[in-house]
């Protein structure tokens, strides 16, 4: 398990980690604390899928893991408060939401309000909810992000902490344009971003996000251009 120093007198912030799918975000954040780059132990990686590969990821880590599906629950009120109790029995300073493919409750939200934080694969609020790639296509979009952000009640569409874009080639389709997204933004700009908050660069509170002690009016973006269009 990755684990902070034996007696470092500031132990590691506690990151919970919630997938549903490959887990390629939840490796890039292992790989982040591994190299040193994010001061951070991931305490917890939770799904609410059995068969979602990056559980296994998380097991060849050494990472303590837990899934718990909502077939199990008759009501989905009951199921948000069993992954609710199980993620803050393990005391985190941040839930990170890493592919995870279920819309949340309000009563969710609000349990880990200021500590909730996700990625979303577009440039918000441009293309909330499913179906980025095809739509960033659809419309002739020049270049295609992701976005971090801390999750509020309404679907994507929280307070923005950190964005990075690339260009949309054309002869891109939407399963090249995800995968290029991912690789080259997503798996670089969620360590980023993560940095920020544990750093305390980044601070959410009155419903308003703070960067380095003032009032963010607008959030970091880069672009991650690994190709040239044509």
């Amino acid at each position: 398990m990755i684990m902070p120093i034996e007696g470092a007198e500031n132990p590691a912030p506690r990151l919970v980690v919630v997938i549903s799918g490959r887990g390629r975000n939840l490796q890039a954040i292992i790989q982040a604390i591994e190299s040193g780059d994010l001061n951070a132990q991931i305490e917890l990686v939770i799904s609410n899928r059995s068969d979602a590969p990056g559980m296994q990821i998380a097991r060849m880590a050494g990472l303590n893991c837990v899934c718990i599906e909502p077939k199990g629950f008759k009501r989905r009120d009951d199921f948000d408060r069993a992954m609710g109790a199980r993620i803050a029995a393990a005391r985190p300073d941040w839930v990170v939401l890493a592919g995870y493919m279920r819309i949340l409750s309000s009563a969710f939200v609000q349990r880990f309000d200021g500590k909730l934080v996700n990625i979303h694969p577009s440039l918000l609020p441009r293309y909330k909810g499913l179906n980025t790639h095809e739509r960033v296509l659809s419309n002739g979009d020049t270049r295609h992000g992701a976005s971090v952000h801390f999750v509020t009640p309404d679907l994507d569409d929280g307070p923005l902490i950190r964005q990075a874009s690339i260009a949309v080639a054309d002869d891109d389709t939407p399963e090249t344009l995800a995968d290029r997204l991912m690789a080259d933004v997503e798996q670089r700009l969620y360590p980023a971003a993560l940095g920020d908050l544990i750093a305390g660069t980044v601070r959410f509170y009155d419903g308003v996000v703070w960067r380095d002690g003032q009032i963010q009016e607008h959030c970091p973006h880069d672009d991650y251009d690994s190709i040239a269009t044509t």
